[in-house]
């Protein structure tokens, strides 16, 4: 069973929607689509857009529905974008293109578009996953029946959560926000030099600013200083993350226990203003490429220690998702199980 099939089992598709069904998950660098044919039929299709190959969301779906579906017209479309949702376009927050809800539908000729935040279709899917989607730091399963919260850096840093509905058992809410801008704070003396040292580009270090993949080659400059480590040129995040994950270069390994061990603190403080004892799970492009890296890291460790809370976060899961479509799943579950909406 591959990956799509395993979320796939879980998710009822009703056959009074309307289809085929196109989702989408937007990011700041990449564009996942997938395609739903009928009632009954699971996600299929599935392929990934370079963001900066195409001038506008619309331009890379029209691309997608013509090379993978001969042109044909969604009856209706999902869309899940890394960036607050409000009225009106919506700019992707590290992407220059934008959204704009009134214009899409017309451009790929879909009859309807639902649009959410893309940390928030993730959440969606969450009470669904199998083991096999995931992989445990430390020993504690995920509870599917408690409050759940889920952070992922990629580009970006995304967070969101999803609650029970009290009284409605088996029904839940995503709650969606920015949790990706938050000022970090240094739990360490340590972290605390390497925000001094962030600072001086700016007076706010939001979380993103050096747990993302924009962040990583800031963080690496700031570890170089700290640590009196010579940097050299710039390297991308990619490499920083290759080279520290198989510790070839100790700059780079440095750089990615900081982002490790910062990541733990930012995921505790979720869990903790969640109240996520379902699990705080790890999402994103980043984590699941590090492997045995971010098992033996100080992520765990910084998760839990919160003081006196520290029983409290002991006792939360922090699955890895190692599954590749969560976004498009979340998408698929959610808009299959709704009546048919307009916009």
């Amino acid at each position: 069973m591959n990956a799509v099939d395993a979320f796939s089992s879980a998710i009822p598709i009703g056959a009074g929607a309307a289809f085929p069904l196109l989702v989408a998950d937007i990011g700041g660098t990449n564009a996942r689509f997938g395609w739903v044919e009928d009632a009954g039929v699971q996600l299929a299709c599935v392929e990934t857009l370079t963001c900066a190959d195409f001038a506008s969301p619309a331009a890379a779906a029209t691309r997608y529905l013509e090379t993978c579906h001969s042109g044909r017209k969604p009856a209706r479309t999902a869309i899940a974008i890394a960036s607050a949702i409000g009225e009106g376009p919506i700019k992707v927050t590290n992407s220059h293109w934008v959204l704009d809800p009134d214009s899409f539908p017309g451009e790929i000729r879909t009859k309807s578009l639902q649009v959410f935040n893309d940390f928030e279709a993730i959440a969606l899917v969450l009470p669904y996953l199998s083991h096999s989607d995931f992989q445990l730091v430390g020993g504690v399963a995920p509870r599917s029946n408690h409050s759940m919260g889920v952070i992922g850096p990629g580009t970006g840093l995304g967070v969101a959560g999803l609650v029970p509905v009290r009284g409605a058992p088996g029904r839940w809410q995503a709650v969606c926000g920015e949790g990706g801008h938050v000022t970090l704070a240094g739990a360490t003396d340590y972290q605390l030099a390497i925000l001094q040292v962030a600072r001086q580009g700016g007076a706010h270090v939001s979380a993103e600013s050096l747990i993302s993949g924009i962040g990583l080659p800031v963080l690496r400059r700031a570890v170089a200083i700290v640590e009196d480590i010579p940097a050299g040129g710039d390297i991308t995040a990619e490499d920083i993350g290759s080279l520290g994950a198989s510790r070839r270069d100790r700059l780079a390994e440095r750089t990615l226990e900081a982002f490790c061990s910062m990541l733990g603190c930012v995921a505790g403080n979720l869990a903790l203003t969640m109240g996520a004892r379902g699990g705080v799970f790890i999402a994103g492009g980043i984590v699941p490429k590090l492997g045995e890296f971010f098992m033996q890291s100080g992520f765990r460790e910084h998760f839990e220690a919160k003081g006196r809370y520290r029983e409290y976060l002991r006792e939360i899961a922090t699955p890895v998702i190692t599954s590749p479509y969560p976004g498009l799943m979340g998408l698929v579950r959610h808009t299959c199980s709704q009546p048919e909406q307009t916009r």
